[in-house]
């Protein structure tokens, strides 16, 4: 991956710039990453790279430009793209009933106390329809917050940071529509499994499997040759926690084909591949002549949906992240900066963004035509305040 355009050309200061650089290699000398790498584009054109470290400490092997990284909820922008695209072929409505789809969603239960062995339960209010996937007020949880009884009853069913060996999506899908909902659809939002399911509702309507469908719909036409399911281990960067503790046991899995297609967070990527994904976003669909999406559907992903205009700190539950969510609502498949002053952070209203597990990081700047991502593998996401300091520093350089 190339620097394609002069920073100077593109209304960077190239100086400032470097200080990316300066501020994340520290990470790596003082052993909080193994190794890092960093891109920043205007008008879709490549202004500067960064990286440094290693992509696995053991054996010493560098961070280069192509190399692999576990990408997981940055796989959700992707899931949602899949899913509008379909409702673009009239495939079916933002209120439909997802038992439409995946039937069982017709008899979920909500969650009003009790314990995680005993869960007191009452009926829905209104159906899951697909707009609640699309912006996580389903309901649905992850077992990793360890914040709610329901987030224990998936912990116990296997559902922490995978899903139970044998069980395909729609066997997954089947055991979450039989959990209890964290709450009434639509009344509040909540970062859970949504995606996944709806992932499923995508197998469902298009007759394919996930990685089907994103092959031939998605990762064919924009390039993406290096962005699947399962990775190869010889460019794959090893997954580690905070002190650079491997996680073999969990590193692995992206390895070996999954049994479940996980829309919610299953991709490997590299930075090439990604920066076309953000750039087709940025462009508003298209790509080289490519369009997946229409510009209006584009920009209808990229509002605040949730209700009222209200922000995630408002309306969701604590997030697994290291930063907080202020003046920061949440569209189809993205957050959306509704106010950076709120925020606390530099952006641009309408900013979209979203993370990965592994402390990976994406965002388009609609109004500065900038895409940023970042790429690294330490688990959890909340180890190190990544996104903000690299947001200061790409903003500063902007002149």
């Amino acid at each position: 991956m190339d620097v394609e355009l002069d920073p100077a050309e593109a209304g960077f200061d190239a100086g400032r710039l470097a200080r990316i650089d300066r501020h994340f290699v520290r990470y790596v000398d003082d052993g909080r990453l193994a190794g890092w790498l960093a891109v920043v584009a205007r008008r879709g054109k490549v202004v500067h790279v960064a990286q440094a470290g290693v992509r696995d400490v053991e054996s010493g092997a560098p961070v280069e430009h192509d190399t692999v990284w576990r990408i997981y909820s940055m796989t959700k922008p992707i899931t949602s793209v899949a899913a509008m695209m379909l409702y673009e072929e009239g495939a079916f409505e933002l209120k439909q009933p997802v038992a439409d789809f995946i039937p069982a969603f017709a008899d979920a239960r909500v969650f009003t106390g009790g314990s995680e062995l005993k869960p007191v339960t009452e009926p829905l209010t209104e159906p899951v329809r697909m707009w609640h996937l699309l912006t996580h007020t389903s309901g649905l949880t992850y077992g990793f917050h360890w914040a709610h009884p329901v987030d224990a009853i998936y912990r116990r069913k296997g559902y922490e940071w995978s899903t139970p060996p044998g069980l395909d999506l729609a066997a997954c899908c089947e055991q979450w529509a039989a959990m209890p909902l964290l709450f009434q659809p639509g009344s509040e939002w909540n970062y859970g499994v949504s995606t996944d399911v709806l992932g499923r509702a995508v197998e469902v309507i298009s007759g394919q499997t996930l990685d089907a469908f994103f092959r031939e719909r998605i990762f064919a036409p924009l390039g993406m040759d290096d962005t699947g399911f399962t990775a190869p281990a010889g460019r794959l960067a090893t997954l580690y926690g905070p002190g650079l503790v491997r996680d073999d046991a969990l590193g692995e899995l992206i390895m070996r084909a999954p049994d479940a297609f996980l829309g919610g967070g299953g991709l490997a990527s590299t930075a090439a591949d990604y920066q076309r994904f953000a750039t087709m976003l940025l462009n508003e669909g298209e790509l080289d002549g490519v369009r997946l999406l229409g510009a209006r559907t584009v920009r209808y992903m990229g509002r605040n949906h949730l209700p009222g205009g209200a922000d995630l700190e408002q309306y969701g539950r604590p997030l697994f992240s290291e930063t907080t969510y202020d003046g920061v609502g949440f569209g189809l498949g993205f957050s959306v900066v509704l106010d950076p002053a709120v925020n606390r952070v530099l952006s641009s209203p309408g900013e979209l963004a979203w993370g990965g597990a592994a402390s990976t990081a994406f965002w388009i700047d609609r109004q500065e035509a900038i895409t940023v991502l970042f790429f690294t593998q330490m688990l959890p996401s909340s180890t190190y305040p990544l996104r903000t300091q690299l947001r200061q520093l790409v903003y500063q350089a902007l002149v």
